[in-house]
């Protein structure tokens, strides 16, 4: 499967019917699963046996849209989320516990800012957030003998901030820690950060992933690659026995490959609950059967909608990797060759005011709290999304109060722009 190509694997990997089976995943609705024997079940129960015994913690329909999105990202193991943040929060946490510290871009999602910045500090968890333009040297000073991850967007939410994923791997690995990437925006379609170097990655599915707004979810991958027990001191809950499973050492008997997402599993899914329902992750693979053809019409409006509005004389900014002015386009071309995503952030002149008149005056793009969808829609982030931060918290993210995120559909490229032309005007 990994020779073949990122759009074979979008419609077939993960699940192949045998002879006389569903050709679509089965939605396995039920929450238990009926055994012969105790022993059978105790199997379960002790790690020893692969299986199932109660959705809170796996189900069959989620395994194997969780092996689909591993195989997209080139990891070694999945599992799916309740949601985006959940998948972030169990990334963290599966490694951090009271008296850990985390390395954080500052330039990423404000819900991810606050779940690191103000809940997790309430957990013990301190963090540090850093500039995604940080040197090696800047990011260095940034970590303590405590530090247990670093965190980062591929393309920040709604910043549009490209991470420089190979420095970042680079300084992390220097450490002894994992980097852990949101990949939410490109999707493995239009950039696999585990090649660069990142150890988890993670996605909000209800996004591109998702496509149609249909269904919330999350997913956390492992690349596989990170050697815990290299660095055994500094992650005691994959390298030392976990009494709550009859002393077993998730290193040792689960290897780099499947360490992470085990104990994931058997630790955090089982006291949280987290889990994706079955639905949702059946509709989550209808669209990822189809990620392949929508990236490139989303990356081919956001583009065209971009340049328009980089040339009117109402616009004070636009943020877009794609453009050639925008001062992360190098970093595009090197991480996103094909492009990006059709998320594109401008500053209207005229603030905050001059925004929220404009959004009112589209006709195509809806104004929710949502992105990376079929259909085209905005928002103000500094009075939705990101409205817990203040004034200078929302200028450390490169998110101005007057900032408008515009998530370009798969409408026409020149209804958009005359909607868009329309508002302004």
């Amino acid at each position: 499967m990994s020779q073949q190509k990122i759009g074979t694997k979008c419609v077939q990997a993960g699940y192949t019917p045998g002879n006389g089976e569903p050709r679509q995943i089965p939605i396995i609705q039920s929450t238990t699963f009926k055994y012969d024997t105790s022993e059978d079940m105790g199997k379960l129960f002790d790690l020893e046996a692969s299986g199932y015994f109660y959705t809170r913690l796996q189900n069959p329909t989620n395994d194997h849209v969780a092996a689909k999105i591993a195989a997209l990202e080139g990891g070694t193991a999945a599992m799916l989320t309740s949601s985006g943040q959940a998948a972030n929060f169990f990334a963290l946490f599966n490694i951090c516990e009271c008296g850990s510290h985390i390395v954080a871009s500052s330039s990423i999602y404000g819900g991810t800012f606050n779940l690191i910045a103000v809940t997790m500090v309430k957990m013990g968890i301190e963090v540090t957030f850093v500039s995604p333009d940080s040197t090696e040297e800047e990011l260095n000073a940034a970590f303590k003998e405590n530090t247990r991850a670093v965190f980062g967007e591929t393309i920040a939410n709604p910043a549009l901030t490209v991470l420089d994923i190979e420095k970042f791997a680079k300084v992390a690995h220097e450490h002894g820690v994992p980097l852990i990437v949101d990949n939410t925006f490109p999707t493995p379609v239009n950039c696999r950060p585990i090649e660069w170097g990142a150890d988890i990655v993670t996605h909000s599915t209800t996004k591109y992933m998702d496509g149609h707004g249909a269904a919330v979810g999350g997913v956390v991958v492992d690349s596989g690659k990170f050697d815990w027990m290299a660095h055994a001191d500094k992650f005691p809950g994959l390298t030392q026995p976990d009494e709550s499973y009859h002393g077993i050492v998730y290193a040792e008997k689960f290897g780099k490959e499947g360490a992470f997402i085990t104990k994931c599993t058997a630790q955090l899914m089982r006291d949280f609950g987290c889990i994706q329902s079955p639905q949702n992750a059946f509709i989550l693979n209808l669209g990822l059967e189809s990620l392949h053809v929508r990236m490139p019409k989303h990356v081919e409006n956001g583009l065209a909608v971009a340049k328009f509005l980089e040339g009117h004389d109402k616009v004070a900014k636009v943020s877009y990797p794609g453009l050639e002015s925008d001062p992360y386009h190098e970093l595009a071309k090197k991480y996103l060759p094909n492009g990006g995503c059709g998320v594109v952030s401008f500053e209207l002149k005229g603030g905050r005011e001059a925004a929220e008149s404009f959004m009112k005056k589209l006709r195509l793009a809806a104004i929710e709290t949502h992105v990376a969808d079929a259909r085209t829609c905005c928002l103000n982030p500094a009075t939705s999304t990101h409205r817990q931060l203040t004034d200078e918290q929302l200028e450390a993210a490169g998110i101005p109060a007057g900032l408008v995120r515009l998530s370009c559909g798969l409408e026409d490229k020149e209804d958009l722009i005359a909607d868009i032309a329309n508002a302004l005007q």
